[in-house]
């Protein structure tokens, strides 16, 4: 015979159902974000298992990168879209943490982000983090940090003015949007440190190389970067 806490959440998942990020199934619990089959169909890159990868490849000849990862791949319409459409346009914060978990777990286990010692989230303009609630790639940081132990650090590295939407823009004009757009307030707290940078999805790689640009000339500092998704060229 079910009990009487059974039959209350069986009443509330009626009445106020959960839905799966990727799918919009109803999920048995309310602290599932993902349903079994969306889990089971996430598109691993596992590329944090490879140093020489797809995505530190990107970046060759335009910046040192000590490691480079992307935890799925993102393609138009599928799940990995719908989870990042829910992160930065629909409040969902906690399906960023989760994720960042996710690429947490992939690291740890991998040993090759051992020497990391702090996750430097892509910052945003005020004004525009004000209006979404919440940085994303902050939010993912906390995911990662939870899984991984490593600190987040926030407030030193800025963006310093806004910049139009890179979504419509060629390459070209995705890194002259960016240019100069990030400092560093505080460079003498990351002297000699291995610092990860992070963010929700790679395309270009211009904003991430332009927030690189901010530390890059600091004292014995090492770059390396991690993202929820590289899209599909």
């Amino acid at each position: 015979m079910p009990s009487i806490t059974s039959l209350i959440k069986d009443s509330l998942n009626l009445c106020f159902p959960h839905h799966c990020c990727g799918c919009n199934a109803d999920v048995v619990s309310k602290h599932e974000l993902l349903c079994v089959e969306c889990l089971h169909n996430l598109p691993y890159t596992g590329y944090e298992q490879i140093i020489e990868n797809p995505v530190k490849h990107i970046f060759t000849g335009r910046m040192p990168l000590q490691l480079a990862t992307s935890l799925l791949y993102f393609t138009k319409g599928n799940i990995v879209q719908k989870i990042l459409h829910e992160l930065k346009y629909k409040r969902n914060a906690a399906i960023g943490k989760y994720t960042g978990g996710l690429l947490g777990i992939k690291m740890r286990e991998s040993g090759n982000y051992s020497t990391v010692d702090a996750l430097i989230p892509l910052p945003l303009f005020p004004k525009k983090e004000y209006k979404r609630g919440y940085n994303q790639a902050e939010v993912i940081c906390r995911g990662i940090s939870k899984e991984t132990g490593i600190s987040v650090v926030t407030k030193n590295v800025v963006r310093q003015r806004p910049t139009e939407t890179q979504t419509k823009k060629h390459r070209t004009e995705r890194w002259e949007n960016v240019a100069g757009s990030f400092t560093c307030l505080y460079p003498e707290s990351l002297k000699h440190k291995h610092l990860l940078l992070v963010d929700d999805v790679l395309t270009t790689g211009a904003t991430i190389e332009a927030c690189a640009s901010a530390i890059a000339s600091i004292d014995g500092v090492k770059i390396s970067l991690a993202t929820i998704a590289i899209a599909d060229k």
